[in-house]
């Protein structure tokens, strides 16, 4: 027969078995979910940099010039944007000058007025029409064309998307984390690449279609949510089709607009200035003289 103190010893060192089973178990728990979360992580991660190429680089940087960037910034952001797997940045920047300048009419590369279809991925499946050829040769690229990196990037953007698309991501998913290749060809270059470029195209058919209009009533470009939560911050297009020099392209720096936290925080280290801002004086006055519908922006 055992006494007291037997027990109390058998006792003490079952709890401390089951304990330590239980650490045993939640630890491989945790493990398990590492390895499985960190499988979309690297997908998100390159969402992120994808994003970061498109909304800070080509299109607040080099189609607007809302703001500067240093040398190493400018790489960095055509890297990003290779990544990305789209138009070239000469096509894109010449594109987008397009739709501000003639938007919503049949000069617009992507005229939402022919459907949403047409709007989001049909421009990108057909020839231009005349229009958009004709008034797209008037488009003022010298900018553009005067930066012999940005035309080397046009020149040679078939290989570099190869690279920054496609192979690099699939490599980084293989050797960091261990992936098998058909995995992770399924992540980076279907899931992650498909996402990129849809999310993107929201701007061009969701944010022409739906939202509410702070800003201006008389077109089409409307201030949209899920756009911007999508896009880390593209969807306030009523506020960026009147101040399209704005480096926010919103009113306000909410938690979605990713894209201008970015360009803050390079600010901090000198790698872009001269950002440039709409007063909330010119807000304003935008909005009586072109006649918001009267709801608020977004914060």
């Amino acid at each position: 027969m055992t006494n007291a103190g037997d027990r109390r010893v058998y006792c003490d060192s079952a709890d401390q078995f089951l304990s330590s089973l239980q650490l045993c178990f939640i630890a491989n728990f945790c493990i398990g979910m590492l390895s499985i979360i960190r499988k979309p992580a690297t997908t998100y991660a390159m969402i992120i940099v994808s994003g970061a190429g498109i909304t800070c680089g080509v299109h607040r940087l080099w189609t607007h010039r809302s703001y500067k960037a240093k040398a190493p910034m400018k790489f960095l952001l055509m890297a990003c944007f290779c990544s990305s797997g789209q138009n070239s940045i000469y096509n894109w920047v010449r594109d987008h000058r397009l739709h501000h300048k003639f938007a919503d009419t049949d000069a617009d590369p992507h005229n939402v007025n022919r459907g949403f279809f047409f709007s989001h991925i049909g421009w990108l499946m057909m020839k231009k029409n005349e229009s958009v050829l004709t008034k797209g040769k008037l488009i003022d690229m010298s900018d553009i064309e005067s930066d012999s990196h940005l035309m080397f990037e046009h020149k040679y953007h078939n290989q570099l998307a190869i690279l920054f698309c496609f192979l690099i991501p699939t490599l980084m998913n293989i050797f960091l984390i261990g992936e098998d290749w058909k995995c992770a060809v399924a992540w980076q270059c279907f899931m992650r690449y498909l996402y990129v470029l849809h999310s993107e195209l929201t701007v061009n058919s969701l944010a022409h279609m739906y939202g509410y209009k702070p800003y201006n009533v008389n077109i089409e470009a409307s201030e949209n949510i899920l756009v911007s939560v999508l896009t880390h911050g593209e969807g306030y297009h009523n506020f960026h089709h009147v101040f399209p020099f704005d480096f926010r392209a919103a009113e306000t720096m909410d938690f979605f607009n990713i894209s201008t936290k970015i360009i803050r925080t390079f600010e901090k280290i000198g790698w872009t200035y001269d950002l440039k801002q709409a007063s909330p004086e010119m807000i304003e006055a935008a909005r009586r003289k072109l006649g918001g519908d009267g709801s608020k922006a977004h914060n």
